[in-house]
């Protein structure tokens, strides 16, 4: 058996989409394989693998009842064996309550987890997970999020979707609207990493400190969604991201990329998902990777190179 999902990028309305902000999402070209291949023995035997195809993480459990036995741990990110394997656990047991048969066999597996996108990228290596894990134990997969971590769900709606999306929160409910976001205009749209990850789940943390009444940001971040993608050409895009990077910038009191990094840059630049760090989207020309790679950004993709078509 084989599962594939999607990763993802917010282009608009971060950290407002919490609190239901209609926001403006794109699945990826990139995202993660799950392969699965049964086993006699009463195991999972779990291996999970970089795009380079170089495995970072091992562990073992046992069926049915999902006990961690072993973890192996080898890579430079954050964490280890122990805590990456709990985290898998914890997800694998929650699937398991939402689907009592889920690993409730006799035999076992060996499965194997390929990210076709470097790890620090911030596509949603755990997004892509969760929705891979939920198709093959048949559970919802914005249950196995929220009941596993936190967070608003439009990585998950990204990670099933084959087209841009509206993804809005109403009463705790996803409500995603397919769309077609082709701009005739995306030859000038640059996607730039900054060189580092940055933890989703830690920029929720401050979000959520700095929030008062936000009535009046939800609001205005809906209509910039809207507005963002009708844009009809860059001059308007333009203008539309300074709005919307002043409105973020007022909530959780940091200052734009473009303000802290980019100050000369001739086009625009606007933060995807958490602030400060992943990738960043850049308005621009031929001149744009040039600017950027002299500043020491070398992994500059353009529209058509990043998001799924």
């Amino acid at each position: 058996m084989n599962f594939y999902s999607n990763g993802k990028l917010l282009l608009t309305g971060e950290y407002l989409v919490l609190d239901g902000a209609k926001s403006l999402a794109i699945p990826t070209k990139f995202g993660q394989d799950l392969q699965l291949e049964p086993i006699q023995e009463n195991e999972l035997i779990w291996a999970s693998f970089t795009n380079e195809n170089i495995c970072w993480f091992e562990a073992r459990f046992s069926l049915p009842n999902i006990r961690l036995i072993s973890a192996t741990f080898n890579s430079n990110n954050e964490g280890n064996s122990e805590m990456i394997a709990e985290t898998l656990q914890n997800i694998l047991q929650e699937a398991r309550r939402l689907n009592p048969k889920f690993l409730d066999t006799k035999n076992g597996f060996i499965a194997k987890t390929y990210l076709t996108f470097p790890q620090n990228w911030g596509l949603g290596s755990s997004s892509t997970l969760i929705n891979n894990i939920a198709t093959w134990a048949e559970v919802n997969p914005f249950t196995l999020l929220w009941n596993s971590f936190s967070g608003s769900g439009y990585d998950i709606a990204c990670a099933k979707e084959n087209t841009a999306i509206f993804y809005t929160l109403e009463n705790k409910k996803p409500i995603i609207e397919n769309v077609n976001f082709q701009p005739n205009y995306k030859d000038e749209l640059f996607f730039i990493h900054l060189n580092k990850k940055q933890n989703s789940r830690e920029g929720i943390v401050e979000y959520k400190k700095n929030r008062n009444n936000l009535t009046s940001e939800i609001k205005q971040v809906s209509e910039l969604s809207n507005e963002f993608y009708s844009a009809k050409n860059i001059n308007d895009l333009d203008k539309i991201i300074t709005e919307h990077e002043q409105i973020i910038n007022s909530i959780i009191k940091q200052k734009p990329v473009k303000i802290r990094l980019f100050n000369d840059y001739f086009g625009q630049i606007k933060s995807l998902g958490a602030w400060g760090g992943d990738f960043i989207l850049a308005t621009g020309n031929d001149d744009t990777p040039r600017y950027f790679k002299n500043k020491g950004f070398d992994t500059i993709l353009k529209y058509n190179e990043m998001i799924k078509q």
